[in-house]
């Protein structure tokens, strides 16, 4: 995937807004790895208070327990870049701000912190809704080329695109 630029991100929060706003949706971030910028991406648009709840910026793991409730046992097996991760945030996002839709993104960026199972750019996204009383969320893993600024736009892209099928 070649990594998106400013103007296809903004479009792609362009896409999103009409949907959300269109189907009377909000929406919620737990970001970590793109450190906020999937939220900027969504305010950035006028009239974004209408669709756009707010997000967490939960980078340390103490932060993600803390302000998203994942598990610290989860943490403490899996780690903080894996599908159980990105699923309990996604899911506390979803509770904390009341929303329809909540986007979790939890990855490695780089250019350190890569490990055996984990390179750099591994980037783990998860989606959670709820509708008609129906909870569901769902996860993928996302092996990402390029620097870091590379591997998070092409993170916050995949992010706002999994919101439109939500």
């Amino acid at each position: 995937m070649a990594s998106p630029n400013d103007e296809e991100i903004r479009a792609l929060a362009g896409r999103v807004a009409t949907h959300l706003a269109g189907a009377g949706l909000r929406l919620a971030v737990a970001e970590s790895c793109t450190g906020g910028w999937v939220a900027k991406a969504c305010t950035d648009l006028p009239g974004s208070s209408e669709w756009f709840l707010g997000g967490v910026v939960a980078y340390s793991n103490e932060a993600k327990t803390a302000m998203l409730g994942v598990g610290e046992d989860i943490l403490a097996r899996v780690g903080a870049v894996s599908e159980a991760t990105v699923r309990e945030m996604a899911a506390g996002a979803l509770d904390r701000f009341g929303a329809d839709i909540a986007v979790a993104v939890s990855g490695i960026a780089g250019p350190d912190g890569g490990q055996p199972g984990k390179p750099v750019g591994t980037v783990w996204i998860a989606w959670a809704s709820v509708r008609d009383g129906r909870r569901s969320v769902r996860a993928e893993a996302h092996a990402f080329d390029g620097d870091r600024e590379a591997v998070r736009r092409q993170a916050v892209a995949r992010a706002l695109a999994g919101v439109l099928a939500a």
